[in-house]
């Protein structure tokens, strides 16, 4: 059995890899493409060299995007042609039974599934935030929607409301405004700065520039104003670099213990977190789909070929990976939607198609 699952495992390996890097390249052309328009603009330091750095750096956002899909086309490939060529039936003759095959398989998925949550987790966010100060550094700075980043924190009585409006490409952050209100709801003060760093000790942030505005509640109702103005200011807070990059970048794009911390900061804020929450669970459940993708493939190795006709049931076996995600994606906007449980609305996808693939695997078995 060690030969035959060597075997197995050498074939599937080389297949999805070449599928892979073919799906990388035509990645980085389309986006390399996309990027030549920043190029040379007047008032841009964007050069050719930011571009193909940039578009570089994403490739293993793509990479986690694309390996599901890599791993049923190439694993469909190769047990298409095994059954086309009579090595399948070879194979199950040298004791090779549906068991050991599903089971062959599933180890085999496991590693990619392995492989996709480093990617996913680790490789990926950090390419990401390097590719965003790339661009940063390019074209001035980067920020989210119109009026930046939003976010909010409770501090005993008060409450802050902290807006950032760009990060810069060293890192700092731009256009800072802190608004402070006090236990009934009224504005205790404002806080701007043109500049601001994260405090090393993780005590806060260096506001560099500041301009401060403390309103006073009078015995009368009426509210005195006092504005201060000052190089630098301390400000202490527990809003860490995750949770700005949090606001900064799509969920999708964060690691999963960041979307964990992001979303116990939202919710010990009164913030909603549904968002956040079912992009976490699909960032837990989505390695996972390639054991969903393996067990697809694997009713392919039973089926019987004429000669020329494999292309046909690899296109078919495709379009069923690409439902799959179609039927993710899905789940994701309805779940935010309507309210749907979070893990249920990530994991459903993956459950209906599993047990999909395992009754086709299971009715061609027993057809045999």
């Amino acid at each position: 059995m060690k030969t035959i699952r060597r075997f197995i495992y050498r074939e599937v390996i080389v297949s999805v890899a070449f599928v892979t890097l073919a799906f990388l390249a035509l990645f980085f052309f389309f986006d390399l493409v996309d990027e030549l328009r920043w190029v040379g603009r007047p008032g841009l330091s964007y050069q050719l060299t930011h571009a193909l750095l940039f578009v570089t750096l994403g490739l293993p956002q793509h990479l986690y995007e694309l390996l599901p899909i890599t791993v049923l086309i190439g694993t469909i490939f190769v047990m298409a042609r095994l059954a086309q060529s009579s090595e399948f039936t070879i194979l199950r003759t040298s004791g090779l039974g549906p068991g050991r095959a599903l089971g062959t398989l599933l180890l085999l998925g496991a590693f990619f599934v392995g492989v996709t949550f480093a990617v996913g987790d680790y490789l990926s966010p950090l390419s990401e935030r390097a590719a965003a100060l790339v661009k940063a550094r390019g074209l001035g700075q980067i920020s989210t929607g119109a009026t930046g980043a939003w976010l909010k924190e409770r501090e005993g009585e008060h409450s802050y409301i902290v807006n950032v409006g760009a990060i810069d490409g060293n890192g700092d952050m731009r256009g800072v405004r802190v608004f402070e209100f006090d236990a009934r709801g009224r504005i205790a003060a404002t806080t701007t700065a043109d500049r601001a760093q994260f405090a090393a000790n993780a005590a806060g942030w260096n506001l560099q520039q500041v301009q401060r505005t403390v309103f006073q509640q009078q015995a009368s109702d009426d509210i005195g104003m006092t504005k201060l103005q000052e190089p630098s200011l301390l400000w202490p807070t527990r809003i860490s670099p995750d949770m700005v990059a949090a606001s900064l970048l799509k969920p999708d794009k964060m690691a999963t213990i960041e979307l964990f911390h992001y979303i116990r900061h939202l919710e010990a804020n009164g913030q909603a977190a549904q968002r956040y929450e079912i992009e976490f669970w699909r960032k837990v459940f989505y390695p996972l789909s390639c054991l969903v993708m393996v067990v697809l493939s694997l009713p392919f190795a039973y089926l019987h070929f004429r000669s020329g006709g494999i292309a046909g049931y690899v296109f078919g076996g495709v379009m069923a990976g690409i439902s799959f995600f179609l039927l993710n994606n899905v789940f994701g906007f309805a779940g935010n939607l309507q309210n749907w449980s979070p893990w249920l609305t990530a994991a459903a996808p993956g459950l209906i198609y599993s047990l999909l693939s395992l009754a086709a695997f299971g009715w061609l078995v027993l057809r045999r």
